[in-house]
């Protein structure tokens, strides 16, 4: 038992000499659990909703107000035409559409049947059917107040219905909407992980100063390193599409190119933040751990992949644009599920690449410097 005690006290005094190693273990998961712990929600509220008022009445308005005025909805926009409500869902401007017909506020108060139409972007199938849920109900209940504002007296009202449709993924599959953003999570572990741990493996063995007095120039060493894992990232773009599309039956709406073209954007991003955890890290447990708790692990919870963004606290939210996959996950599934192109996702696209070339430029200096 002495020996077995020597031991462990050995280990921790190695552990405490090891300044870097000390914020990860003690500082990282507390702050991860209270970022987490607000961001990891299952609720849906304030979804984004763009109406389609072609009545223009008072019974309309009225209507409008309930839900503007439920936790559930947010009332983004009011438009004239149902024809102007597709650019909103495409885009991601709002999850849902309300549609009130020419004539509604007439049926309404005629007390004859009338219905109104809610589309909904069915790629979140499991927040989809929450927020559909909470519109049907939304809706009856107003019938029900319609119906008791008439008993006294007068015709009473037929009815008032939802006509739910929904977009992109009419089954409601959680499949269609998880699958394709996997994509992103395989590219983060073999191009972040993975590459910072083969640089810092060769800090470790010594070999990297080796390389440093070579005629190399220091972009080429670069490139060197980090093209076997960009490489692998590409074959991995095949790999998971094939399956997707060939064993999950995931639909593939858009152009493979394009999403294989804005990959590599990614790619850009991934292999960038790989490099700069090398220059951060001494060993391969720190470049495992930083990885891990301070890149990975935020942007599995904060990009959207499982929660969605407009659930999370208000000021948790401007924390998101700070991580890069959110923007490819806009990509990946407008691509696989909405089949939109670069006319659309061009504002993500710009975004990726600004990302990928900061931080790679960054990264690419600290290395220079611990170089020199």
């Amino acid at each position: 038992m002495r020996r077995l005690f020597f031991m462990i006290w050995k280990e921790l005094l190695e552990l405490r000499q090891d300044k870097r190693m000390l914020p990860i273990v003690f500082v990282a998961p507390i702050l991860q659990l209270i970022v987490l712990g607000y961001a990891t929600t299952t609720d849906v509220k304030n979804v984004p909703m763009i109406v389609a008022d072609a009545d223009r009445s008072a019974a309309s308005r009225e209507l409008i107000q309930k839900f503007d005025a439920s936790p559930y909805f947010t009332v983004t926009s009011i438009v004239t035409s149902v024809n102007d409500v597709a650019p909103y869902l495409e885009e991601g401007r709002a999850w849902m559409a309300l549609s009130i017909p020419v004539g509604y506020g007439q049926q309404v108060g005629a007390g004859r049947p009338t219905s109104v139409q809610i589309v909904a972007d069915g790629t979140d199938a499991n927040s989809t059917n929450i927020a559909l849920g909470y519109a049907s109900n939304l809706v009856a209940s107003y019938a029900q107040e319609l119906l008791a504002a008439r008993l006294p007296g007068g015709r009473l009202p037929a009815g008032l219905e939802a006509d739910v449709r929904v977009w992109f993924n009419p089954q409601l599959e959680s499949k269609d909407f998880m699958i394709p953003g996997v994509l992103a999570i395989l590219l983060i572990v073999m191009t972040i992980v993975l590459a910072s741990m083969g640089i810092v493996r060769e800090k470790e063995l010594g070999t990297l100063e080796q390389l440093n007095v070579t005629p190399l120039r220091r972009w080429q060493l670069i490139v060197g390193k980090l093209l076997p894992y960009g490489l692998i990232g590409m074959i991995d773009i095949f790999l998971v599409v094939g399956v997707a599309r060939l064993w999950f039956r995931v639909p593939l709406l858009g152009s493979f190119w394009l999403l294989f073209g804005l990959s590599l954007v990614f790619l850009l991003s991934t292999l960038g933040l790989g490099l700069f955890v090398s220059t951060i890290s001494e060993n391969q447990q720190q470049a495992m751990m930083t990885a891990v708790f301070f890149f990975l692990t935020p942007m599995i919870y904060l990009s959207g992949f499982v929660f969605p963004i407009e659930n999370m606290p208000a000021v948790i939210q401007p924390f998101t644009y700070l991580i890069p996959m959110r923007y490819y996950l806009v990509i990946v599934r407008g691509i696989f599920l909405k089949g939109v192109g670069l006319d659309v996702l061009w504002p993500q696209a710009l975004a990726l690449l600004a990302w990928g070339v900061a931080i790679l430029g960054l990264a690419t200096l600290r290395s220079s410097k611990r170089a020199a």
